[in-house]
């Protein structure tokens, strides 16, 4: 069966892959345009399986709010470069996920794995993906609110930062404060909404640091322990104002803490908030050691 460029083009539009690539799938299926869709994804999952050990240390943070059934998302799906974090194809795919999670909770990223998305699993979507766009793509993590109150999201420099906030006995027209406590979340960075949330081995922990600082300090060379105790216990105050949402200062007014901004508009319950990235290691690599590699495996072809 016979086939024209526009045949070509046609292919090239659907699966994403390039001219060439195209031509030969449409070559090797006699013109058969579903058949050479098949052999694209075939030998496209085959360049994916390849891409397995590199390192996806980029990425991006998206969320997604159901506005019908008070379901929430945060989700981190990773890339190995910044320019494909970027572009239009990666934030579809973050955003699809994130509505396919909303939609079906699964417990875990095995459990979404499984789930579909269209006619194929999510794994084998962002496998495609993965061949489609050059990189390895990988999802991270992921967390999930359901309730019956409000749900705030903010996303901020197109996904370097995330945070989803859920809040309770929450007051008609107060949006715009919800928004601005996601953002106070996003700037701040707490770690809790309240005092009574820290755990407290944190709390231990941070008093004994105080302590040796205060010990090591010449001005307490003749004060006794128990006095620097009491010193320590007042300086509480500024690890709370740091570390616990309702402490903080708020990031528009410093001279109102975020309690007093909240008033009775609303409760936070909870929120999480995460930075895209955290936590991996990012591959680094010499160039002159990376163009010897690139040599010597051009010599073996």
């Amino acid at each position: 069966m016979a086939f024209t460029a526009k045949d070509v083009m046609t292919l090239r539009e659907k699966s994403g892959a390039g001219m060439l690539d195209c031509k030969k799938a449409l070559t090797d299926a006699d013109g058969d345009m579903e058949k050479a869709a098949e052999l694209l994804r075939e030998r496209g999952i085959a360049k994916a399986v390849k891409k397995e050990s590199r390192i996806a240390a980029e990425g991006a943070v998206g969320a997604y709010v159901c506005p019908r059934c008070g379901v929430g998302v945060l989700v981190e799906i990773n890339c190995e470069s910044d320019f494909v974090s970027a572009g239009d194809k990666f934030k579809g795919i973050v955003a699809s996920v994130a509505k396919v999670i909303a939609e079906n909770k699964p417990a875990d990223v095995d459990a979404l794995n499984e789930c579909k998305i269209g006619n194929e699993t999510v794994k084998e979507y962002i496998t495609s993906a993965t061949a489609v766009i050059g990189e390895k793509i990988s999802i991270r993590r992921f967390a999930i609110y359901e309730t019956t109150g409000k749900i705030e999201t903010y996303i901020h420099m197109g996904g370097k930062v995330g945070v989803m906030v859920e809040a309770t006995d929450f007051a008609e027209g107060n949006e715009e404060t919800l928004h601005d406590i996601a953002l106070q979340i996003a700037a701040s960075k707490p770690g809790y909404v309240t005092e009574a949330e820290v755990p407290a081995e944190v709390l231990a922990k941070e008093k004994e640091i105080m302590l040796v600082q205060m010990q090591n300090d010449p001005k307490n060379a003749n004060k006794p322990k128990e006095i620097l105790e009491k010193i320590v216990a007042g300086k509480m105050g500024k690890f709370y104002s740091e570390n616990c949402l309702l402490k903080q200062p708020f990031v528009k007014d410093d001279s109102l803490t975020v309690s007093q901004v909240i008033g009775n508009k609303f409760k936070v319950a909870r929120f999480v908030r995460w930075e895209m990235g955290e936590g991996i290691e990012k591959k680094s690599e010499d160039l002159s050691e990376e163009i010897a590699k690139q040599v010597a495996a051009m010599k073996k072809n």
